[in-house]
């Protein structure tokens, strides 16, 4: 308590003043309130810096992972016809009925495995196979036939391939979906239009495809109407090297 009694009241200044001591009292209290004082300077100046950069990065990201697509008007629109034969000589094991639904008729679940010789639209030249997969979807009696659900290839050599995949009506014309490609087919699409003649050994496709460059010529040509007797020129069935594409798939 005389602790107590001998200290002066001081105002709320004075008391301020004592808690930021001068230099001249010989007390390190200035010292260290500038160190403090510049140190949270600091800070917060490193901290809008620090917001800054991440706020750099951020627009960074955002320019990388949003970057907008091309286009899809810079892909080729030019739609190209390429005809095609489909020919089924009887020397590939070709089709392969697998009747899976145990049932006598065709009937939903059976599969067909196939792969046939390829010609061009004149019938001067053996191009390569077809190699697929058909599931029955739907047996049709009043019509004598059948509907498939078909995904397959066309292949061409060193040209590349195209796939396509839709269905597949024994009984009467349809169109597939063109499903993409490789060499010069890379990024193709478009629709194909198949054409029974004679099933299941002759059939005769007109591609519609688009975005892609222009096609070798050796390709493009006037093709021969199909009709139930076409058949290849004798040099394309015997794979002549003059009646042939490069490396014509076998």
């Amino acid at each position: 308590m005389a602790c107590t009694n001998s200290l002066k009241p001081i105002s709320y200044m004075a008391k301020t003043a004592s808690a930021f001591p001068t230099k001249a009292n010989g007390l390190p209290g200035l010292s260290f309130s500038r160190s403090l004082s510049t140190r949270d300077f600091k800070i917060s100046t490193d901290y809008h810096r620090f917001s800054t950069a991440r706020s750099s990065r951020g627009l960074t990201t955002k320019a990388f992972f949003f970057k907008k697509p091309k286009p899809e008007s810079a892909r080729p629109t030019k739609v190209q016809e390429l005809y095609v034969y489909e020919i089924n000589e009887r020397d590939r094991g070709s089709p392969a009925y697998l009747r899976l639904s145990q049932k006598e008729v065709n009937s939903l679940g059976d599969l067909v495995p196939f792969s046939n010789k390829l010609y061009s639209g004149d019938l001067q030249k053996r191009l390569g196979i077809t190699a697929g997969l058909c599931v029955l979807i739907q047996h049709v009696p009043e019509k004598k036939g059948d509907r498939y659900e078909a995904i397959y290839s066309f292949y061409f050599g060193d040209y590349g391939h195209i796939s396509v995949q839709g269905a597949y009506l024994t009984y009467e014309d349809t169109y597939l979906a063109v499903t993409g490609g490789s060499g010069v087919f890379e990024g193709v699409y478009g629709t194909v239009k198949l054409q029974q003649i004679v099933f299941p050994f002759k059939l005769f496709y007109t591609f519609y495809l688009k975005g892609i460059k222009d096609l070798p010529a050796e390709l493009v040509v006037k093709p021969v109407a199909p009709t139930p007797s076409v058949e290849p020129s004798a040099a394309a069935r015997w794979a002549e090297p003059q009646a042939t594409v490069p490396n014509f798939t076998n």
